[in-house]
């Protein structure tokens, strides 16, 4: 999304795209809320909490490994890594080749080595031979030379206002979802903690996709909250795809909606906003029926004079107006966002 404003925009709590209408109707009925983890119900800054190495692996060159195959990364998990190597005073270097599968992890090549930092299919896939039982919370597991390092265990802090703004989604009788390519252990923390409705991990951009699709299919109305570049596919393709504001350029650009700032209950005012707009749309329509109606009926009857009918007339349309403005106290709670 382009904005001839500043950016974000003062005193609104989410903005639209240019079919603003459609979008915040069709957010005025969702029934399902489906949530991203990182980014989107956590800070977005994961630490390394845990290094687990291997048997006859320090855990220097357990981090060394994966710092090398960090460098390049944009990714939250690789600053980590590197955040944690700075904090060891390891000065990893640039590997030689560098390839990310998105939800899976990197594979590059340093000193003749090939190194591999990700999650179990991915060293799975390149052959390299892992425990039989490994640590749940590990989140990221290295591999060197075909020789299985170890796993890094890493935390992300969950926002303050995410279980507030869960249990208002909650009383609006919406289910909330949790899709996650991160570890089933670690989502299942967030999970319990929230009281999100329904979890599924470890999934790639592609199963998320998927996973709204059945959502669709099993007739729900979807909305898809999310903040990365994993998350677009899953936002073009939900009824109304909700970008995190301090999110990537891709997740704005793919989404109807962009939350301002980081604060989750954003998302429950603007839930909020697109019902009682809804609402007092429907009240409206139902009145002007209702009334219209009556004075057909009048008429025929010859119980309406010209002088009446214009007072009833107008009389309910102001009333109809009256009823609209119920929804000015929230301020400029929305504003329109012009694609260039």
């Amino acid at each position: 999304m382009k904005s001839s404003t500043a950016w974000p925009p003062k005193n609104v709590a989410f903005v639209l795209g240019v079919d603003t209408y459609t979008s915040l109707e069709t957010l005025g009925r969702v029934d399902t809320i489906v949530l991203d983890k990182t980014g989107t119900l956590t800070l977005g800054a994961p630490k390394v909490v845990g290094m687990h190495p291997a048997e006859g692996v320090s855990p220097a060159q357990l981090l060394e490994a994966a710092a090398i195959a960090e460098l390049p990364s944009e990714h939250p998990l690789g600053k980590a890594v590197l955040a944690k190597a700075k904090e060891e005073g390891l000065a990893p270097p640039h590997p030689k080749r560098f390839d990310y599968t998105p939800g899976k992890g990197i594979v590059c090549a340093y000193g003749g080595d090939t190194i591999v930092v990700g999650n179990r299919s991915l060293l799975e896939r390149e052959a390299v031979s892992l425990p039989v039982s490994l640590n749940g919370s590990s989140t990221v597991l290295v591999a060197r030379a075909g020789r299985f390092l170890g796993g890094l265990e890493i935390a992300d802090v969950v926002r303050p206002e995410a279980s507030a703004a869960i249990a208002a989604i909650g009383r609006m009788g919406m289910r909330t979802v949790l899709l996650t390519g991160d570890a089933l252990a670690i989502a299942q923390d967030v999970v319990a903690r929230l009281g999100v409705d329904e979890l599924h991990a470890e999934l790639l951009p592609d199963q998320k996709l998927a996973k709204v699709r059945e959502l669709q299919q099993a007739g729900h109305r979807v909305a898809m909250v999310g903040d990365g570049i994993n998350d677009a596919p899953a936002l073009t393709q939900a009824d109304v795809g909700i970008a995190m504001g301090s999110g990537t350029d891709v997740a704005r650009e793919s989404a109807d909606v962009v939350l301002l700032g980081d604060d989750l209950l954003k998302l429950t005012q603007a839930l909020r906003i697109a019902r009682s707009c809804r609402a007092v749309i429907w009240q409206n329509f139902a009145g002007t029926l209702l009334v219209d109606g009556l004075g057909i009926a009048l008429a025929a009857m010859s119980f309406l004079n010209p002088l009446l009918a214009a007072f009833i007339h107008v009389s309910s349309e102001l009333l109809f107006i009256l009823n609209s403005t119920r929804l000015l106290p929230a301020g400029a709670s929305a504003a329109k966002l012009d694609r260039g």
